[in-house]
């Protein structure tokens, strides 16, 4: 009698319906913030998050700085690459500063808001709730100069631990953006009026906030390739679910993008980016002098290496410019969202990461 062998061969209807959950019923297929927290305080337009560890192993807990513009999702992003998960699970106490939904009500505010209100607020109540007067600052994209500058103001031995990840320093070094902006400074150079007018803040904040909607199609322009890779993966594997709610994750993501306050557009965009301080070690914000060579904690920085927004050569110079003994620089697959959630840099980076930091905390009794 013959044998009937299945091949286990996919319904080729699946594409068909996945394509219309995908396109219908989006918001069922998202799979971020699965993770349960707490939120141990408010304050202003944030709270904090906590993730507690099953088994707490260390005593200095990790802090995810987050940059400003996109949710905190991308922490995360999916219930089995999750970076707060990731470090819950491997005996780290893990906070979360949620800025919030920031709107035009909110265009006043700039660096020194972050820096001296509202970052030393947020590391006050996690040293209360955690115990622990000594953290870990793991700060991503503009959450990695908000951590890098507040850890060279506040002159602290208290910050142990410090990761930065595509945090831009020598701006000028970023493609051609880079070379748009040295251009850009030059030419301001021959116009000593509007040189000033850009660079001590003249421009009225509320004309240059930007709204939510324009920060995403800018995020978009600016990395094309990794948008459209995105798409192309969508649209070849659409009979598996799970690649299907990974693209409605990511898409909700990127097209959830919060407003940049017209004081911070401000602040990046012609001090930082334009000036480019930075690569000298220093900056102002109004009456402050933050000096980088403040920077004593054991520091880890990474940067991506398809990262068209902030390249490697952009990031690298942080290495020489702080009085750090423990400096350690790597390269990670990905472009400058990749270098946070694509399943690579989890598998490669996250593990060497969690090493480094157990590495340099403090194991509990």
């Amino acid at each position: 009698m013959r044998k009937l062998v299945s091949l286990n061969l996919k319904n080729p209807s699946d594409k068909l319906k996945n394509l219309s959950k995908r396109l219908f019923q989006a918001k069922s297929l998202v799979l971020s913030q699965s993770t349960p927290y707490e939120v141990i305080d408010r304050y202003q337009h944030a709270h904090i998050r906590y993730y507690a560890a099953p088994k707490r192993r260390f005593l200095e807990p990790l802090v995810f700085i987050p940059p400003l513009a996109v949710t905190v999702a991308i922490y995360d992003l999916y219930p089995y690459r999750s970076l707060v998960q990731y470090f819950q699970q491997y005996g780290f106490d893990v906070y979360l500063i949620d800025w919030g939904r920031l709107s035009y009500a909110h265009y006043a505010l700039d660096f020194t808001h972050f820096l001296e209100d509202m970052i030393p607020h947020c590391l006050t109540q996690i040293r209360q709730h955690s115990g622990s007067q000594q953290l870990s600052l793991h700060g991503w994209s503009m959450g990695g100069l908000f951590a890098t500058l507040y850890t060279a103001a506040c002159k602290s031995q208290d910050i142990k631990n410090l990761i930065t990840l595509g945090a831009p320093i020598d701006t000028f070094l970023t493609g051609w953006h880079g070379q748009l902006l040295q251009y850009t400074q030059r030419l301001l150079a021959h116009t000593p009026r509007l040189k000033n007018k850009l660079y001590h803040g003249n421009i009225p904040k509320k004309i240059i906030h930007t709204p939510g909607k324009l920060n995403a199609l800018v995020f978009k322009i600016l990395d094309p390739q990794g948008w459209l890779n995105g798409h192309q993966r969508f649209l070849q594997h659409l009979d598996d679910l799970q690649t299907v709610q990974e693209h409605a994750t990511m898409g909700k993501y990127l097209n959830d993008m919060i407003d940049y306050p017209g004081g911070i557009n401000q602040d990046m965009v012609f001090n930082i980016w334009l000036q480019n301080p930075l690569k000298h070690g220093h900056i102002q914000f109004h009456d402050q002098l933050i000096e980088l060579k403040n920077i004593t904690a054991n520091l880890l920085i990474g940067a991506g290496l398809r990262d068209q927004l902030v390249a490697p050569a952009a990031v690298l110079p942080l290495c020489e410019l702080t009085n750090s003994a423990d400096v350690t620089f790597t390269l990670l697959p990905g472009g400058h969202m990749g270098i946070m959630s694509n399943q690579k840099t989890a598998e490669e980076f996250w593990p060497q990461m969690a090493i480094w930091l157990q590495q340099r905390s403090t194991q509990r009794e």
